[in-house]
C-alpha cells in the first residue's frame, strides 16, 4: 500500500521539526491560558463598574460584557498565532474583503445589527418592562443585536427584529413608577348623576391599590345614545394597573346594584310612518 503524499510528508517534516513544533505548541497553550485568565479579570472589573453605573441598563450591560470578551480574545488568538510564526496579515486582509462582499448580500441583517445598537444605546425598555413594540406587546426577555424577545400576556415567545422595532413607536408601561387608569361608566338618563359620582368615588377610596395622590377624576365626559357616560380615572402603581382595572369595574357594577343605579342596554327607538290600513 503506497503511503498518501501529503501525509507522508508531513511526517516528515514532524520527524525533523518536532522540537520547534512543541515548543510553538506549547507557546500556544500558554498565551491562550494566560489570556482566558486576563480576559476573565478585565470583564469582571468592567461589569463591576458598569453595574455601579445607574445609567447602564441590565440589557446595554451584558452586550457591552460580551463584545468586550471577543473582542479580546481575537486580540488574543492574534498574539498567540503571531508568537508560533504565523502571519496573520493575509487572514487580516481576507476577513476584511468578506466583511465587504458580505455588506451588500446581508443588508437586512445589518439594518437589524444597526437597530440593535440604537436599541442598545438609547435604553428605551429593559429586561423585564411591559412594552409595546414592532407591533408587538409582551413583557422583554432578551435583547441581542438581532432581534428582542418578548413573551405575551398570553404567554407566547415572539422574536421581533430589531429593523422593526426601532422602526416603529415604542411604548414602555413599565418606565414611569405609577399609571392611570381609564375607565367608562354608563348610567341610565334617568339616573341621578351626583348619586353616581359619589357611589364611585367611594369605591375608588375603599381600593387599598388606588393612590390618593393624583386624585381620581369622576366626570361626565359624554351623552351617549343610551346613556350618560362617566370617566372614572384613578392613578396606582404600575405593576397593579390589571389589580385596579378588574377590581374597580367590579366594585362599581355591585355598588350601582345595591344602589339602584340603572347601566343601561343599548336601546333605539323606531318609528313607522304611512303603514297601509289594516282591512
Amino acid at each position: 500500500v503506497q503511503p498518501i503524499p501529503w501525509l507522508q510528508k508531513g511526517l516528515e517534516w514532524l520527524a525533523a521539526n518536532w522540537v520547534t513544533f512543541a515548543l510553538d505548541l506549547l507557546v500556544l497553550v500558554a498565551i491562550l491560558i494566560v489570556g482566558k485568565i486576563i480576559i476573565g479579570a478585565i470583564c469582571r472589573v468592567t461589569a463591576r463598574v458598569l453595574n455601579g453605573a445607574n445609567q447602564v441598563s441590565e440589557i446595554l450591560e451584558s452586550f457591552t460584557i460580551e463584545l468586550l470578551r471577543k473582542l479580546l480574545w481575537i486580540i488574543v488568538l492574534m498574539i498567540a498565532l503571531g508568537q508560533v510564526g504565523i502571519n496573520v496579515a493575509p487572514l487580516i486582509a481576507g476577513l476584511g474583503i468578506a466583511g465587504f462582499i458580505l455588506g451588500f448580500a446581508f443588508q437586512e441583517t445589518l439594518g437589524n445589527l444597526a437597530s440593535g445598537l440604537m436599541v442598545l444605546i438609547n435604553q428605551p425598555f429593559n429586561k423585564g418592562d411591559f412594552v409595546e413594540a414592532g407591533g408587538v406587546a409582551g413583557v422583554v426577555q432578551d435583547l441581542n443585536l438581532m432581534a428582542t424577545t418578548l413573551t405575551t400576556p398570553d404567554n407566547k415567545k415572539v422574536v421581533v427584529p430589531n429593523k422593526s422595532i426601532w422602526g416603529s413607536s415604542i411604548t414602555n408601561y413599565s418606565a414611569m413608577p405609577t399609571r392611570r387608569v381609564d375607565l367608562v361608566m354608563g348610567i341610565s338618563y334617568g339616573a341621578d348623576i351626583g348619586k353616581a359620582r359619589d357611589i364611585i368615588s367611594e369605591v375608588l377610596s375603599g381600593q387599598e391599590l388606588v393612590l390618593d395622590d393624583p386624585e381620581p377624576t369622576v366626570e361626565v365626559v359624554a351623552m351617549a345614545d343610551s346613556s350618560v357616560n362617566l370617566v372614572v380615572r384613578p392613578w396606582c402603581n404600575s405593576s397593579d394597573y390589571w389589580a385596579v382595572y378588574f377590581a374597580v369595574n367590579r366594585a362599581v357594577k355591585e355598588a350601582f346594584d345595591r344602589e339602584g343605579i340603572e347601566i343601561p342596554f343599548p336601546q333605539m327607538d323606531v318609528h313607522h310612518h304611512g303603514l297601509p290600513e289594516s282591512r
